[in-house]
């Protein structure tokens, strides 16, 4: 305005007419901003401002009342004057352009300054959450930062963020201001009650009027006028995914919250949804961090839960390996020295694979390690085995192909019980070869105990091969599969060597062919000579 009083001024010094500002905000009555001269007779007299502009008599002579266009309501008041001469309506024409013009350009200087500072404070508020974004972790703890840096922002004494949990399918607040220690409950997404609910689904802001929620989920931190914003996030494929809800009433100014709180409130809400879906991922790493060492500590249990080869000895000479498709898994193989010179062998493959598998491998090694102590008939033990697991089977819906022969050197016998085990044989080191082929469905699927078979054994000469479909199955990066026959060359074509060395020879093979490919069941080989 300062300019403005140097133009009145400089307008009296020339003409010799007083002239002055008045301005009037909302119903508070009319303010002389600014006068020429003393201004003693404007200052003392206040011009009819209701009236239509026109000329007026005041005390000490006629003046021209203006009113000014423009937004803000301001006149123009011209007169009295020194001299008659020129018409008052002649300076009125000359002056009025003159200050339209320059309260016009400091409405706009005063515009600039309050949207700076509002700028300002916008821009400080989420330079403030970017901060507690980048020094906090835990989403419960930036939430509650931010919630609290939001809620001082615009003046609101209750809020809540409320966050969308999948699995059930709710809005669940993770912080909460000005609720008086109540518990603020899920809001189920399908709520038509609810305010919350309704902008999460629609993913648009809303303000809604009223004193208090009649909605009895939202009553904690709903007075008065409410705003309520989406918490948006954007996938890296594009979109917008809707992640939560932030929520904020009762102004301590009483006034209705705004279209640039709406605007600010959304700005903000974009980073917490980067800060839910960012401590989400961490969760999901530790989580699966915190899985891959427990496996590897569970794979590493189930190895040394399978025998070493040497605890048969000197009865029988043993090479045996198991190769997991994940870090532990359902195959598995179990030896037992019988005295008398009897070898106990088994292999089994637990349907499916991974941890479920893996606990029904150690349960069916414990319960064997002792039914097979109890019995020499192998179709009896696979039978308690069997009685042994049951309720166990059932509620997995798995099942267990097995294998368990006992060989009895003394007599040259080999006695066998097999319930689906596709890959059993005896090879000779003449080079014939034997299958012994399964007597029984697996384990798990029919109630009828096992049978058992006896073949001839020959001491020292004939060669157990026992190995599970991974081996036989094992799929190169085209997907074509290993087949057993090669297995069984390779078998052949080294079979008056160790069985170390022979099983050496195999796992060479399976690896030279699954090179590059990922490896999709478990893989076990049993080889035996006594």
């Amino acid at each position: 305005m300062t300019d403005l009083v140097e133009v009145l001024r400089a307008f009296t010094s020339a003409t010799g007419c007083d002239a002055a500002l008045w301005t009037r905000e909302s119903a508070a009555p009319p303010m002389l901003d600014s006068v020429s001269r003393d201004g003693s007779v404007l200052s003392t007299w206040t011009p009819p401002f209701d009236g239509p502009s026109g000329r007026l008599d005041s005390p000490a002579g006629p003046v021209i009342v203006q009113a000014i266009p423009g937004p803000r309501r301001a006149w123009l008041v011209v007169g009295p004057c020194t001299r008659p001469d020129p018409p008052l309506e002649v300076f009125v024409k000359f002056l009025l352009p003159v200050v339209t013009h320059s309260l016009q350009a400091s409405l706009e200087v005063e515009h600039a300054a309050t949207e700076l500072a509002e700028r300002y404070e916008e821009i400080n508020l989420l330079y403030t959450i970017s901060e507690i974004l980048g020094r906090t972790v835990s989403l419960e703890a930036a939430a509650g930062l931010i919630l609290k840096e939001i809620s001082e922002t615009v003046g609101a004494r209750r809020a809540s963020i409320l966050v969308h949990d999948p699995e059930r399918d709710v809005l669940q607040p993770v912080t909460s201001l000005g609720v008086g220690g109540v518990t603020v409950p899920a809001i189920p997404i399908g709520d038509e009650c609810s305010v919350s609910a309704q902008v999460f689904r629609e993913r648009r802001a809303i303000i809604v009027e009223g004193a208090a929620s009649p909605c009895p989920q939202e009553q904690p931190y709903r007075r008065g006028t409410m705003l309520s914003v989406p918490i948006m996030w954007t996938p890296p494929a594009g979109g917008m995914q809707p992640l939560g809800v932030v929520n904020l009433s009762d102004r301590a100014t009483k006034q209705p919250f705004t279209a640039g709180d709406q605007k600010l409130i959304t700005a903000i809400a974009t980073q917490i949804g980067s800060a839910i879906q960012n401590a989400r991922l961490v969760r999901e790493s530790l989580t699966q961090q915190r899985l891959v060492h427990e496996m590897e500590l569970a794979h590493d249990l189930q190895m040394r839960l399978l025998p070493r080869a040497e605890i048969v000895a000197p009865d029988a000479i043993v090479a045996a390996r198991v190769v997991p498709a994940e870090s532990v898994g359902g195959d598995f193989y179990n030896l037992f020295r019988l005295g008398a010179g009897r070898t106990g062998v088994m292999i089994a493959d637990v349907s499916s694979h991974g941890y479920r598998a893996a606990l029904i491998m150690a349960l069916a090694m414990s319960a064997t390690a002792i039914h097979a102590q109890t019995s020499n008939d192998p179709g009896e033990v696979l039978n308690a085995l069997l009685a042994s697991l049951t309720e166990e089977l059932e509620s997995t819906e798995m099942f267990i192909s097995a294998f368990y022969g006992v060989i009895d050197r003394e007599k040259g016998t080999l006695r066998y019980a097999n319930t689906g085990h596709p890959h059993a044989y005896i090879i000779t080191n003449e080079g014939t070869m034997r299958r012994l082929a399964a007597l029984d469905p697996p384990l798990g699927m029919v109630d009828e105990p096992p049978a058992a078979r006896t073949v001839r054994w020959t001491r020292t000469n004939d060669l157990l091969v026992l190995f599970t479909d991974g081996v036989s199955d094992a799929r190169d990066h085209q997907d074509v599969r290993l087949g057993e026959q090669r297995i069984i060359d390779v078998i052949l074509a080294h079979r008056k060597e160790p069985p170390t060395a022979i099983l050496d020879q195999v796992i060479a093979t399976v690896d030279a062919h699954t090179a590059g490919a990922v490896r999709r069941d478990d893989l076990t080989i049993v080889l035996v000579r006594s």
